[in-house]
């Protein structure tokens, strides 16, 4: 296999891999009401409350709310579903450089600055909606972890650019008369 050939390789098995994280993340959004329920009760299940109270105590306070939330005011939860959304348009999005790396690289390059804005947000807004700052830097970390498998894309989208550049021979020297 050349080294082109490897390099498209392995810049559409990261971008695949980054899609299907992104697609999953959002379908996750949509069901919320449920995942929190069943979450609470894995977590007593695996008795959460003996070895990790302030987790236990955060997905109960957070189910409670979705659930009234659910109950009395079911249009806040259109929040979540533009979360959903917006995840998998974003996923869309990574089809570009799939398909053409070194004329998309810009959506990785914008995947990356994504990545990066979730720590101002996550610090920002965390404590104006008090989020416990433990849960923000979960939060965080998908930022961190987010932006890792585009910059290996990028790292290899800008050699194949270099592979793929066209040849020119070095200028002629001018002479003069």
């Amino acid at each position: 296999m050349s080294d082109r050939a490897a390099l498209l390789k392995g810049i559409r098995a990261w971008l695949v891999f980054f899609i299907v994280c992104l697609v999953l993340s959002g379908a996750t959004a949509f069901p919320l009401v449920h995942e929190l329920r069943w979450t609470e009760d894995l977590l007593r299940s695996l008795s959460a409350q003996e070895h990790l109270p302030g987790l236990m105590d955060w997905i109960e306070r957070v189910r409670r709310g979705v659930d009234t939330a659910d109950a009395e005011y079911p249009f806040l939860l259109y929040g979540t579903d533009w979360l959903a959304f917006a995840h998998l348009v974003i996923a869309v999005a990574f089809y570009g450089p799939y398909r053409d790396p070194v004329r998309n690289i810009w959506v990785v390059e914008f995947g990356m600055i994504a990545c990066a804005g979730i720590i101002p947000l996550a610090l920002i807004c965390g404590p104006i909606r008090d989020i416990p700052f433990w849960w923000s830097v979960i939060d965080m970390s998908f930022g961190v972890f987010g932006v890792i498998p585009l910059y290996v894309v990028r790292k290899k989208i800008k050699r194949l650019e270099a592979l793929t550049a066209p040849w020119a021979p070095p200028a002629a020297a001018v002479v003069s008369g």
